[in-house]
């Protein structure tokens, strides 16, 4: 029997991850409230990760805006 030394779900999970060099982190419907300016990664549990290792919470966010360059 061959065992892997690769997690199974690293691949699966790869494809729900969303990355975008420059967006917008709101907080709340008015866009009043910016959490983040810049480059985040969206992971597949709902949490956005910053470039400086920082997590939000999903129930943080409010929406993301994607910029078009």
């Amino acid at each position: 029997m061959v065992f892997s030394t690769e997690p199974a779900w690293d691949d699966a999970v790869d494809q729900f991850v969303k990355t975008s060099e420059s967006a917008i982190v709101y907080g709340d419907i008015d866009q009043e409230t910016v959490l983040h300016e810049g480059a985040v990664r969206v992971l597949a549990n709902g949490w956005v990760e910053l470039p400086t290792g920082r997590l939000l919470s999903p129930d943080a966010v409010h929406h993301i805006d994607t910029q078009m360059n």
